[in-house]
């Protein structure tokens, strides 16, 4: 069967690395050749591949039972140690946990949510966001080029700058959420600032409207701490999580207290399903990731590991600016075309960096929080060099 023919394709120029096996910080090709992934599958394999206490979960899950019932309906405890793993870590106002299948699905089940709790109909975002590629994510997300073809979408959606307070005045008392990545990602790594979010937050109590946080991708240890929003002192009233929650399994989260996330029991009953949500195999993954995240995870290594790349790589001349919250980078060029050649560079060195859909002149990194001090300053290395062979 042919790659580019019988599967759907997302752009015409995929990597189109053949795949073998992956482990650890490496991805292996079925020629043998080892790639660093230093972008952890965009965001996902936080731990590296294949960690040993993920696998071991998953196989003893798969030796209990798979798929036995839509999401809500039975008691397991695949899903219940899920949910207490994750509200472990998290404040006691976010009490209540609804599994989903990916970090777009949880945003859609927190915009239905917001509205339903409110009774209201507006929503407020930010330029420079994405919350996913669904009819509903995309209407709150902000760029224009990935949506314009796919219109009509969602109506009822402003959008708002980050870090203008005078931008605050849209959010109302018709206002049902205001949606935010907590570090705004496929904008390139943008950073809110703390009296920014402390005055959004005030904000949303003030005009009675919900405050979602979107840590899909800079949430769970990414940004140096748990969650980013530790980092500016204020908790959402929902929380929205995916990407690496699953420890490279697909899984997403709606997190929110009890008495919201009632609101979905009735008026309508069922007012939120998922067959799939909640799938036992990867709830018990997902536990194991998160129980690795709060015993075995050193945030203040996650910070060595981050300062490496940073002062190793921006010294360089051609990088114009560096932004990072932990170990979530964007290194910023003259051009979209100075960096595709560093990525293609770096490719032919069997790294792994990539780009961002809505800021092409930066590429990403987002290396697995395991990554070594002695894998940190290799590759560090090796991507400057990446940069310096390929100037003009």
């Amino acid at each position: 069967m042919d790659f580019y023919t019988h599967l759907g394709q997302t752009s015409p120029y995929p990597l189109g690395i053949e795949i073998d096996r992956a482990e650890g910080l490496f991805i292996y090709d079925t020629q043998g050749n080892a790639y660093a992934d230093l972008i952890s599958g965009i965001a996902v394999s936080a731990l590296g591949h294949g960690h040993p206490a993920i696998k071991k979960a998953m196989h003893e899950q798969v030796e209990r039972h798979l798929h036995v019932m839509v999401y809500g309906e039975f008691i397991q405890s695949a899903q219940m140690d899920f949910a207490q793993a994750l509200l472990s870590i998290l404040p006691e106002t976010l009490q209540a946990v609804y599994p989903v299948n990916s970090g777009t699905e949880a945003i859609e089940a927190a915009m239905k949510l917001v509205k339903r709790a409110t009774n209201r109909h507006e929503v407020v975002a930010f330029m420079g966001s994405y919350h996913g590629s669904s009819q509903g994510s995309m209407s709150i997300s902000y760029n224009e080029v990935k949506k314009t073809n796919y219109r009509p979408l969602l109506p009822g959606v402003r959008f708002i700058a980050l870090n203008d307070l005078e931008g605050l005045a849209h959010i109302t008392s018709k206002t049902a959420g205001v949606f935010l990545e907590t570090v705004q990602g496929d904008a390139g790594i943008r950073i809110p600032d703390k009296a920014f979010l402390i005055a959004l937050r005030a904000r949303c109590a003030e005009t009675g409207s919900l405050l979602v946080l979107d840590e899909i991708q800079c949430g769970l240890g990414r940004t140096g701490t748990n969650f980013a929003f530790e980092q500016f002192n204020i908790v959402p009233d929902v929380l929205v999580l995916g990407k690496a929650l699953g420890g490279g399994m697909p899984i997403g989260a709606l997190v929110a207290s009890q008495e919201l996330m009632a609101a979905f029991k009735d008026q309508p009953k069922l007012g939120h399903i998922t067959t799939f949500g909640g799938h036992p195999v990867v709830c018990a993954a997902a536990a194991a990731f998160l129980r690795v995240l709060k015993t075995e995870i050193s945030f203040d290594h996650v910070q060595r590991v981050a300062a490496i790349f940073k002062d190793t790589i921006s010294p360089h001349p051609d990088i114009r600016e560096v932004r990072n919250l932990g170990l979530m980078f964007a290194f910023d060029m003259e051009s979209a075309e100075r960096v595709e050649q560093v990525v293609k560079r770096c490719l032919e060195q069997r790294i792994l960096t990539f780009w961002f859909l809505s800021h092409p002149y930066s590429f990403r990194l987002a290396p697995p929080l395991t990554i070594t001090i002695a894998q940190a300053q290799f590759y560090a290395h090796e991507i400057y060099r990446a940069i310096e062979e390929t100037r003009a």
